[in-house]
């Protein structure tokens, strides 16, 4: 009896070693084919813009091709269901910002689960937003777009990335903050969105500052404010919001990579490492500076905590803003 006893035990310890080097070895060969950067929103737009300059360098580090594909739709959320419905082998990668955390808030209900479904890697930068103005629209600050409003309710439109999108939140944000009525006129992405502007379809939006901010710099767009807690060096002559007398839009946006939940831990830590080499590249660091972001790497542990108490603290904002959920 003991005697088969101790064979069972040889036999199960060697079956556990088996299996650990069995889920070892994708991790130590990965990436042996090319990685698919999913980018939630149409070509042109910050996220975008984002991701070929990371793809390039990644592709660098990793010695396979970094492919970006375009998921654009639902504010960002059919490449995230995209990205969390993918196979758990690090080679679908979703590059997304803080409409990941505020979709379980403003959606009655999604086909995936961001905190269930997803890991995160790493938040790449933290940024702001810029309210702009199209050229065409009279107001030139932000008191007196926000008195135009007041004086015709329902008469001015915003535009946004998309429904649901953080820059659809944002204005709504505003809304709610000031009291004032206006119109939402959602567009695919911000390149569109821009157009809008620019034409003067739309008579003001809040945008990336990757975007955003070259916009108002060579005065194709008017510049109304800044998220955030303090003026960003891009654009000095912009107020924030608190020092226009708004307040509560103290926070913007970030960027952040994620996995499908189950990618192996090893692949997870790979990742996050060496897209922390590409952002301490000062070509790289550089240009996420004259952006107006502000470069980050963290590690996927301190990512997730940040990304849930994002989540609780749109869930939050949202129910004390009373702001109606989407279908």
């Amino acid at each position: 009896m003991q005697h088969w006893l101790r064979h069972l035990a040889t036999t199960f310890t060697i079956a556990l070693a088996v299996l650990a080097l069995a889920s070892q070895a994708p991790a130590q060969t990965y990436p042996d084919r090319p990685v698919r950067l999913i980018v939630p929103f149409p070509a042109g737009g910050g996220v975008d813009t984002l991701a070929r300059v990371l793809g390039q360098k990644l592709s660098d580090l990793l010695k396979q091709p970094v492919l970006i594909e375009h998921r654009p739709g639902a504010g960002g959320n059919i490449g995230a269901d995209a990205v969390a419905k993918s196979m758990p082998d690090g080679y679908t990668i979703l590059l997304t910002v803080n409409t990941l955390a505020s979709s379980p808030a403003i959606y009655r209900k999604l086909s995936y689960d961001p905190l269930k479904d997803l890991i995160p890697i790493t938040q790449i930068s933290a940024s702001q937003f810029v309210l702009t103005g199209s050229p065409k629209f009279e107001a030139g600050t932000i008191q007196e777009l926000v008195a135009a409003a007041k004086a015709k309710p329902g008469s001015l439109n915003y535009g946004s990335s998309g429904v649901g999108a953080s820059l659809h939140f944002q204005a709504e944000m505003l809304k709610f903050a000031t009291g004032i009525d206006i119109a939402h006129i959602p567009y695919r992405g911000d390149a569109p969105m821009l157009t809008a502007l620019l034409s003067g379809d739309v008579h003001f939006a809040y945008m990336p500052q990757t975007t955003g901010a070259p916009q108002v710099q060579s005065k194709q767009l008017k510049g109304y404010a800044v998220t955030g807690r303090k003026r960003q060096p891009t654009l000095p002559d912009l107020p924030t919001h608190a020092e226009a007398g708004i307040k509560g839009l103290e926070d913007g946006s970030w960027y952040g990579l994620f996995v499908a939940a189950g990618t192996p831990a090893a692949i997870v830590q790979r990742l996050q490492q060496e897209t922390a080499k590409t952002i301490a590249a000062p070509e790289i660091r550089e240009r996420l500076i004259s952006w107006g972001q502000e470069p980050l790497s963290t590690t996927p542990q301190e990512f997730e905590a940040f990304f849930k108490g994002d989540v609780a603290k749109f869930i939050r904002i949202v129910e004390a803003a009373k702001i109606p959920k989407l279908d």
